[in-house]
């Protein structure tokens, strides 16, 4: 049985999500707590397997009580939030305190009661499976040294033969892109990321990547030329994929059916960089569940493309990197404070 812990001021929504989960066979509902006081009490004494934290709350909000969660008694937290201006910014506080991933309020989001009872029990069923210690763990500096090197060789050096780097990730994958954005230097290759994120979250994503580190971020629009120092988050609701032009790559976004259960779908970028990119690319794929990119990163190593691959420790969830390894698209795993140096080594080769 998985043990839940419901964290709400609202009475309502506690009875919306005790209805919902308890349903669900294999999740107990050991409790409910109305505030992160009284939170804090019931997770000593019913020691939950997860739990699903309102950020919102008085006294002390849920982000206070995640961050003092994941330093005296690591659990895995998912958030409830409301998509406001003022609740995405919380809630991407939360994933950088430490919380496995968030669900959106029905009443603020536009889905159903149903379709969030839904996206939490995939949330719940995935985070009992998490690598607590990385959710917790920040950038290691060892990792920051050794890039420092790196891109100071990289800096006299006039020009890569590689032109275009693609990124995919998923869950845990908003604090590892910050951890690698963060250390990168702005002379490199356009990249282009496909981060599984709930839809109305990826411009603010985007812009809060963009305050972290010398590159600049942007959230993908359709049509624009991928340019080097800069970084393209694919947007919500549509497959970002690449086209060539002369010597460039344009972005296509494109609406359509989901690919390997996402839009935007990792292999659809994969595959597109493979086809018109071949060796001018790299291929990275992070930390997330499933096997969303795996394909396309095959077919970007087939083609030529140099592939990375965040290796099993250091990720949050090793799903979407394992099966790209056992499919044989990953030429090299490395850990998270790794992958900087990798890009750059790569680069100079």
């Amino acid at each position: 049985m998985i043990k839940i812990l419901i964290v709400d001021d609202s009475a309502t929504m506690r009875k919306i999500l005790r209805s919902g989960l308890s349903a669900v066979p294999d999740f107990l509902i050991v409790g409910e707590a109305v505030d992160s006081y009284d939170a804090r009490d019931k997770i000593i004494q019913l020691q939950p397997d997860v739990i699903t934290l309102d950020v919102e709350m008085p006294r002390l909000n849920g982000i206070e009580l995640l961050k003092r969660l994941m330093i005296y008694y690591p659990l895995p937290v998912i958030m409830v939030s409301a998509l406001t201006e003022l609740g995405k910014k919380t809630t991407f506080e939360a994933l950088e305190a430490g919380a496995f991933d968030f669900v959106t309020k029905p009443s603020t989001s536009g889905c159903t009661t149903a379709e969030m009872i839904a996206e939490l029990v995939e949330k719940i069923k995935m985070a009992v499976r998490v690598n607590l210690k990385e959710l917790r763990t920040a950038a290691v500096s060892s990792g920051k040294v050794r890039v420092e090197k790196q891109i100071s060789s990289f800096l006299q050096k006039d020009k890569s033969e590689i032109n275009v780097i693609a990124i995919g990730s998923s869950t845990g994958g908003t604090n590892a892109l910050r951890e690698i954005i963060s250390q990168l230097p702005d002379n490199l290759p356009g990249i282009v990321i496909v981060q599984h994120i709930t839809p109305g979250f990826t411009r603010l994503f985007a812009e809060r990547l963009n305050e972290c580190g010398k590159i600049r971020v942007k959230e993908a629009e359709n049509g624009e030329i991928v340019s080097p120092g800069f970084a393209y988050v694919a947007a919500s609701n549509s497959h970002t994929r690449l086209k060539s032009s002369g010597d460039s790559y344009l972005i296509e976004c494109t609406p359509g059916d989901s690919i390997c259960g996402h839009k935007p779908s990792v292999e659809a970028l994969f595959s597109s960089v493979a086809q018109v990119a071949g060796k001018r690319a790299i291929g990275i794929i992070l930390t997330g569940m499933g096997g969303d990119g795996a394909g396309g990163l095959l077919a970007m190593r087939n083609s030529g493309s140099r592939t990375l691959g965040q290796n099993e420790s250091s990720c949050v969830v090793y799903g979407m990197p394992k099966v790209a390894w056992e499919k044989g698209g990953v030429e090299k795993q490395v850990s998270l404070e790794e992958i900087p140096a990798e890009i750059i080594k790569l680069l100079n080769c």
